[in-house]
């Protein structure tokens, strides 16, 4: 059973058990149903306390019924309610921890609410491009006053309950308990269990002193913060009809709104980036229950930008962490640049003092590898040189403890090669940050064909623990995301020999939603280290074809935003990408010498180009094995390299258009004569899914 009843004195409990946060599945549902008719005919029973199990009241939706027909099947949330809401005797919802989305629309259906202090409160579903869907928009503007519950449908962020209990007139919640909640919900179904008529939310009128002008004047905010993104205006608009509407009419108004968006790309998108997180944390031959090794001190080898981002990850996470650097002048650099970040975070109020201090109390510094004996993760964040990794990796394999775990940082070198420098490859793991690491919610865990399952398993659980989102990679040149980068910037290559300005190709990029082209990316990273790349392709890979734009640049000596010109000019202390006549000439030159024949070419194609060549590069590496699941290639680029949230990442936008018109798109790239022919060859899983009718996802 996923829901349990009985009976203490004249009150029954029915409690909500369907782990991790009780998700209002159909057998939860139809249980919590059939617990308050048992309640109803039970004439010793005079009230019914409704709480759950664990570590959430609930969590609203069973994400495993997600878009299935269970999800509808009665009895459904919208019924489930209505038994609550019609019962003859005083129901109270017993909150804590977690009460979200359907959850808490059930909590609102209830007589009366009352909760612990800390209790998260929300209504989430916005972040999926929906809108609550069974009676939120309608009962939580009336319970708690339009406005504080606009805020909170349209952001969908979580409110600690004891806060939502101070709102002037609200009427959420009858009573914080403190101490023991299930007592204080007993007492107070007894204190009420004779009080007649009983309250229901949906009777409660939501008013506004002027709600015209509120509404018009929150429409052009909520317009101007989600172009792309329609459901933060329809959950408004839904809202705003639980002001103009009779109950029943604002409910079916928010079914319509909310059968609407289930259909809309973007929420589909939303829904898949949804899944697909959970889905990176799974491995397909290590078990959830493998034991994981215990990780209580860091040790990180290098304070540079790279490293210095990573300390503060485990220093946020509560975890000492010590930094090695070779000379004393880096680390009280690298140190300083972790006070700056740290104290600027202070300054605009998102890090109180206490926990800066914390935080800084946890990190020391060191010039002796020794000092990282006991560490448990030791991750190098070292020059990108096989040779400065394996004199790194052989030192630590001399000092470091048995069990702990030797990470890389490395963003392309051979995770393999570099366990073999060490007498204890099956500890070696890589786990490639992005920067700025401190930000970037991405971390490539990558697999060496030794690395131990715990190793994995840990490390993967530390993701977790310092926020971010781990995927898994096998071993290749550049692993997922840098591999199927290359391929991107080939062809924004190939786009200038055949007449494109960077501007143009970088606009068109932007506008499809990325958060930066091809080109001011490369400026920030610095073009030189796509050079330094190339260059060794020219001797690995001599049959693999690049425009020589970006070196004929670089020979310039225009390496980036560092150096003050790259594809574009910058003015000192600013960011700004200003056109250059410079990179102009250069090119009309370059084209000249390779007999360039320009042409004028559409935004969609440049966008289709360079978004075609992630996923035919994405599906060889899924044929491969290098990556476990096309999802895990979605996660990698909506969390690593800026790809539109809306849009659910390279292969779910594959997906959305279609992929026998993405092969026929490549069909038509491949007849450039200025692009690599070859490249555009459907990979051999691309081929077979559109020959089956299937997709990616």
């Amino acid at each position: 059973m996923t829901a349990h009843y009985e009976v203490r004195g004249r009150v029954a409990v029915i409690t909500l058990d369907n782990p991790p946060v009780n998700g209002l599945g159909l057998a939860t549902r139809a249980a919590a149903a059939a617990g308050v008719e048992r309640a109803e005919n039970d004439p010793a029973v005079t009230a019914v306390v409704l709480t759950g199990a664990g570590k959430a009241f609930s969590g609203g939706a069973d994400i495993k019924e997600f878009g299935s027909p269970k999800a509808l099947a009665e009895p459904n949330l919208l019924s489930l309610i209505g038994v609550v809401e019609n019962c003859s005797k005083p129901v109270v919802a017993a909150i804590h921890s977690v009460c979200m989305g359907g959850g808490l629309e059930l909590a609102l259906g209830c007589h009366y609410r009352v909760a612990a202090p800390g209790a998260k409160i929300a209504l989430p579903e916005v972040k999926l491009g929906l809108l609550p869907g069974a009676g939120g928009t309608q009962r939580l503007p009336r319970a708690l006053g339009v406005e504080p519950a606009l805020n909170m449908i349209v952001s969908g962020e979580p409110v600690e309950s004891q806060l939502l209990a101070q709102v002037p007139g609200q009427k959420l919640f009858d009573r914080i308990v403190e101490g023991d909640l299930m007592d204080g919900a007993l007492k107070f179904a007894e204190e009420v269990s004779e009080k007649r008529p009983l309250p229901k939310v949906r009777d409660l009128k939501a008013r506004h002193p002027d709600a015209q002008a509120y509404f018009q004047f929150a429409r052009n905010m909520v317009r101007g913060m989600s172009k792309n993104f329609p459901a933060p205006l329809r959950c408004l608009e839904a809202v705003a009809g639980a002001v103009t509407m009779k109950f029943e009419d604002g409910l079916r108004a928010e079914r319509e709104g909310f059968a609407a968006l289930m259909m809309t790309p973007e929420s589909k998108a939303l829904r898949h980036a949804f899944f697909a997180e959970r889905a990176a944390s799974k491995i397909a031959d290590v078990p959830e229950d493998t034991p994981l090794r215990d990780i209580k001190k860091v040790g990180v080898i290098g304070a540079g930008t790279m490293g210095g981002g990573i300390s503060m990850n485990f220093l946020n996470a509560g975890l000492p962490v010590t930094i090695l650097e070779t000379k004393q002048e880096a680390l009280d650099r690298g140190v300083a640049t972790i006070r700056k970040n740290y104290e600027a975070q202070v300054k605009k109020g998102k890090l109180k003092e206490d926990k800066y201090a914390q935080r800084m109390a946890l990190l020391s510094t060191t010039l002796s590898y020794d000092d990282l004996k006991d560490c448990d993760l030791i991750i190098e964040a070292v020059f990108e040189e096989i040779g400065v990794k394996e004199a790194v990796f052989k030192q630590l394999d001399a000092i470091a403890k048995p069990g702990a775990i030797l990470a890389s940082n490395t963003s392309t070198l051979d995770v393999d090669k570099i366990a073999s420098f060490t007498a204890r490859p099956q500890d070696v793991v890589g786990m490639h940050f992005f920067s700025p690491a401190n930000v970037m919610k991405l971390l490539e865990v990558v697999r060496g064909k030794a690395t131990a399952k715990d190793v994995l398993s840990t490390v993967m659980a530390i993701g977790k623990k310092i926020r971010k989102t781990a995927v898994v990679s096998g071993v290749c040149d550049g692993f997922i995301g840098n591999r199927m980068i290359e391929q991107y910037s080939r062809q924004a290559g190939f786009l200038l020999d055949e007449g494109c300005s960077p501007q143009q190709v970088d606009k068109a990029v932007e506008k499809f939603g990325f958060a930066m082209g091809p080109f001011r990316m490369g400026d920030l990273a610095g073009n030189d280290i796509g050079w330094a790349i190339r260059k060794r392709r020219y001797v690995e890979k001599p049959h693999m074809k690049y425009s020589a734009s970006a070196d004929r640049l670089c020979e310039l000596g225009r390496y980036g935003q560092k150096t003050g010109a790259g594809w574009y000019d910058y003015q000192p202390g600013k960011r700004d990408a200003i056109p250059s006549p410079v990179v102009a000439e250069m090119l009309a030159k370059h084209r000249e010498a390779i007999g360039a024949k320009t042409r004028d070419i559409s935004d969609e194609e440049i966008v289709h180009r360079l978004v075609f060549a992630l996923v035919n590069e994405a599906a060889h590496l899924l044929e491969e094995g290098i990556a476990q699941r096309a999802s895990d290639v979605d996660m990698v680029y909506l969390t690593g390299y800026g790809f539109p949230l809306w849009r659910g990442g390279p292969m779910c936008y594959a997906d959305t258009v279609g992929l026998f018109n993405v092969v026929q798109a490549m069909k038509r790239f491949a007849k450039n004569p200025m692009d690599d022919a070859a490249f555009w060859t459907p990979a051999p899983l691309l081929a077979r899914l559109v020959a089956e009718g299937k997709s990616f996802t």
